[in-house]
């Protein structure tokens, strides 16, 4: 069974996706139809901006959503039995299983870049990288400085031996140096704008939560395996409500690809700038094929 899987924040490289735009005309239509409904030239920073223009969340998320989309529509024989997307690439992933208009899934990707954005900067936070400590270990730890009044969560399981801690900036620092007292191989603070998939997130998921509600969910024509549960989900109205909860939730990579190989998945195939993904796969499993589009 075919699985496909789409990236998140932190994929983008400057000038990604010109090449589709010059060379397919169905590429170019819609990279065209984003630029109308953003209202702005998003391909002229995809084109040409700096990597600091590039890292700004809201010029980001749309931006890696587009590419991944656009380079979807444009793959002979897309017909995935299964997809899943980490975090942000959750969105892309519902317009590929049919369940998101691509109109709606950007409108919704621009609204939830900007509520996030606006929430990192009501809470200064940030998040860091584990490697190479035990899940349980690192859990224990937020648990415990989140008790002494830091907020600093698990965010995000991307393989075994690599989790991504989120939280308030005093939290994570304390939580880093912790984490290396315990035995982790590096506890390094990552050049992100905000504690991503934290409680901190919480004014985002409101508002996007009122967004999500106002659009319209078809049945999918393959399950989705979402973040939050890790398992297929193939009800537009459970979609929703886990979509909603992504931004608040720890992102269950791990699990998710673990859960995909059990139900069938024989290959995956990343679509989207990077190769992040297809490397998380081969450390979840080294058994599985794992491709980029």
């Amino acid at each position: 069974m075919k699985a496909y899987v789409f990236p998140g924040q932190g994929s983008q490289f400057p000038g990604m996706g010109k090449d589709l735009y010059d060379n397919n005309s169905n590429a170019k239509a819609l990279f065209e139809k984003a630029n109308e409904i953003l209202g702005f030239r998003i391909t002229d920073i995809l084109f040409n901006g700096t990597e600091e223009e590039l890292k700004q969340t809201k010029v980001t998320q749309p931006a890696i959503f587009l590419h991944s989309v656009v380079l979807a529509s444009t793959l002979a024989d897309f017909k995935p039995d299964m997809v899943a997307g980490h975090s942000l690439g959750e969105f892309s992933a519902l317009v590929a299983n049919k369940t998101l208009s691509f109109e709606d899934a950007l409108k919704l990707v621009y609204k939830r870049a900007l509520a996030m954005q606006k929430a990192c900067e009501i809470n200064p936070s940030t998040m860091a990288a584990v490697l190479n400590l035990d899940d349980k270990v690192v859990e224990a730890i937020c648990a415990d400085i989140t008790a002494s009044g830091n907020t600093v969560v698990a965010a995000n399981y991307n393989c075994p031996g690599q989790l991504v801690i989120s939280g308030s900036i005093e939290g994570v620092n304390i939580a880093c140096e912790k984490m290396k007292e315990a035995g982790a191989k590096r506890a390094l603070v990552l050049p992100v704008g905000g504690a991503f998939h934290s409680p901190l997130m919480e004014p985002a998921r409101v508002e996007l939560e009122q967004a999500i509600n106002a659009t319209h969910f078809n049945t999918p024509v393959c399950p989705v395996y979402q973040n939050v549960t890790a398992s297929a989900v193939s009800n537009p109205e459970e979609i929703k409500k886990n979509l909603i909860a992504q931004l608040t939730a720890p992102v269950k990579w791990t699990q998710t690809i673990e859960n995909m190989i059990k139900d069938g998945a024989t290959n995956f195939t990343e679509v989207g700038p990077g190769k992040v993904l297809q490397g998380l796969v081969k450390k979840i499993n080294k058994d599985i094929e794992a491709v980029s589009a």
